[in-house]
């Protein structure tokens, strides 16, 4: 028997540099958005502090992640305006400490519970709460709020305008990507039906296919539908029907699918990067010499989704029907007792207050320097992730302080800054990917310049870098201690609630779909639909975090796990259903005995018992969705 690979420890996992590849480009257009505001403002005002401000607009960059153009220019927009206020409040409030440490409190928890609550890429709290920090950290002014706020604000717009250039070259590169990406997993799962990685590769391509449709609906502006975008989007609803048809029709079969199957979905991948779409979709796709009926339906799929790239501009609109969430739904959907984005948001905030109150009250150096070592350490997104960070944080803080320590011991000043920023925030974004510490080691010393030289003084490299240890060191403990004391068990006790509220959830929707009741044509207006979608996600967000706890309860993550795929399973499979014009109307005995069958499921799982095993009906045409539920039922009635 082979012996099973030993854990790393928490210490050697902090310290490991993964394998990713370097974001060149990103890295250096990140470095100009931070160099080039300090340059070109301190040249244009006369003044080099106001060009620092301008810099911190540059920060804007570092929210740039490849996701559609459409959303991008949303999201750094929210951002511009979240560092323009920053700004102009860390300046009003600068004369009052308990005031600064409460806002600085709630700048970081409305941060952590928006990027949470929509899922946003990117650094959420850490910049704004740096921004600010680092604002009150300036010579005392308030009346020159409106003028550094408008600075910064000059800064973002730099950063706005360099992120979107893109678009100009590419303006739909990350919509071609995930669509490709999902018919290429797709082809994956079909080669290993019958295998043993059938199961890993079926939830690959679910995972895809609910990643596509959520890149397309962020992508989309209802004043702006495109045909490359109208094409990418019917060919991603071609995507669900064929897996849905696979799923159903051979997912528990014994019947082979020809290789030129496969093969046919990785050819529409390629197809999509053609310049002349509907020229070169007129290709034929390797066809088997022989097939079974049911593989030749399957290949009619195929063939309908390739001729679907021909469609003329008309006929593809028609096909076209999105509808997005609305802002609120989503706000309220996380807005929850046992959301884990909710209570992750409270926490952050009240310990952020916590060290600026401590930090203020024993007037430390630059106190805001220990609330920002503790939003840094904090910012992690699991227990261990956290101490990753505390790991990572403290070794590369300790080198980066050093570093900086010697550059202001030159004292640096105009030209020279504004390249040294440059140069760190390029290095920065290099290593971000590698390793947190790493890049700690070079964005340390990259924001103690940028907040040292607009408050020159005169001190000994042993005070500086003495103090700024001391400031780092107690930072990082209050956000270790905050995590263990709120955090470290609080997403697996809510697990089994979580579970059997969504279930519930489903068993409203199941009932919606299967009844003779009629669902609306737009799947954001159904309700049942939309609590269902909230609670999976909280439900995922949930487990994630579990599994990241300390101690971990891994029985439990290990029970827990097939529940929680199955559930997430279910979830699609009705989710697209309710999306087809005709569906399958149960009698009245069946529904009930569906909805007994759910009602057990969730009352199981939420008072820790075994569920007696119930009759499950058959759903002519939806037996995938039958067979999920079947499933379901055997992982929960064999409780630990």
């Amino acid at each position: 028997m082979q012996k099973s690979k030993k854990t790393p420890s928490l210490f050697r996992q902090a310290i490991s540099v993964n394998k990713k590849p370097f974001p060149w480009l990103k890295a250096f257009l990140a470095g100009v958005a931070a160099g080039l505001p300090i340059i070109l403002f301190s040249f244009l005002t006369g003044k080099f502090e106001y060009g620092l401000i301008a810099g911190l607009g540059g920060f804007t960059y570092l929210y740039v992640f490849p996701i559609p153009y459409a959303q991008l220019a949303k999201k750094l927009a929210l951002v511009v305006l979240s560092i323009t206020a920053c700004v102009f409040l860390g300046t009003i409030l600068a004369p009052y400490p308990i005031a600064t440490a409460i806002m600085m409190g709630l700048i970081g928890s409305t941060a952590i519970f928006i990027f949470g609550a929509f899922r946003l890429i990117g650094p959420s709290a850490i910049f704004f709460v740096l921004v600010f920090a680092m604002t009150t950290g300036m010579p005392v002014k308030p009346d020159d709020a409106f003028i550094r706020a408008g600075l910064a604000f000059l800064g973002g717009l730099l950063s706005f305008i360099i992120a979107m250039t893109g678009w100009i070259f590419n303006p739909y590169g990350s919509e071609k990507n995930i669509v490709k990406r999902t018919y290429n997993v797709l082809a994956d799962y079909l080669d290993a039906l019958g295998t043993e990685k059938e199961n890993d590769r079926q939830h690959h391509v679910m995972a895809t296919l609910k990643e596509a449709s959520e890149i397309l609906t962020s992508g989309y502006l209802p004043w702006r539908r495109t045909d490359i975008f109208n094409r990418l989007y019917v060919l991603s609803n071609y995507a669900h029907k064929i897996f849905l048809f696979v799923v159903e029709n051979f997912q528990k079969s014994n019947e082979k699918i020809p290789l030129q199957t496969g093969e046919s979905l990785r050819l529409i991948a390629k197809l999509i990067d053609s310049n002349n779409l509907q020229d070169d979709a007129t290709i034929q796709l390797p066809h088997p010499k022989s097939m079974e009926e049911k593989s030749a339906l399957l290949f009619m799929e195929i063939q309908e989704a390739k001729d679907s790239l021909k469609l003329s501009s008309v006929n593809l609109k028609e096909q076209v029907n999105i509808t997005q969430p609305s802002a609120i739904n989503v706000i309220l959907g996380a807005f929850d007792k046992n959301s884990i984005i909710f209570i992750n948001a409270i926490r952050f905030g009240f310990f952020t207050v916590i060290a600026a109150i401590i930090a203020y009250e024993f007037e430390f150096e630059r106190s805001f320097w220990v609330p920002l070592s503790c939003v840094a350490v904090m910012a992690g997104s699991t227990a261990v992730a956290t101490f990753h960070r505390a790991i990572q944080r403290s070794f590369g803080t300790i080198l980066g302080i050093l570093i900086a320590s010697v550059i202001l011991s030159l004292h640096p000043s105009g030209f020279f800054v504004a390249i040294l920023v440059f140069l760190l925030t390029f290095i920065t974004e290099l290593f971000i990917v590698k390793n947190y510490g790493l890049a700690a080691l070079f964005f340390t010393p990259n924001a103690l310049i940028m907040a040292e030289s607009g408050n020159p003084g005169v001190y000994s490299f042993q005070f500086f870098a003495s103090a700024r240890l001391i400031d780092v060191a107690i930072g990082v403990i209050i956000g270790l201690i905050g995590v263990w004391l709120v955090g470290r068990k609080s997403a697996s006790s809510r697990l089994p609630h979580l579970i059997s509220k969504t279930i519930r959830s489903q068993a409203q929707s199941f009932y919606l779909l299967f009844s003779d009741h009629k669902t609306h044509t737009k799947f954001t207006e159904n309700i049942e639909f939309n609590k269902m979608t909230t609670n999976m996600l909280n439900l995922k967000t949930v487990y994630d975090t579990s599994s990241g706890e300390i101690p971990k309860d891994k029985q439990a993550l290990e029970y827990y796990w097939p529940i929680v795929f199955a559930i997430e399973e279910l979830g699609y499979l009705l989710e697209q259903s309710s999306r087809l014009k005709y569906r399958t109307e149960l009698s009245d005995e069946k529904l009930a005995q569906y909805l007994l069958v759910f009602e057990t499921l969730a009352n199981a799982v939420e008072l820790k018992i075994s569920a007696p095993e119930k009759s499950v009906p058959e759903i002519p045409r939806f037996q995938s969705i039958q067979i999920t539920i079947e499933e379901l039922q055997k992982y929960i009635k064999r409780h630990k």
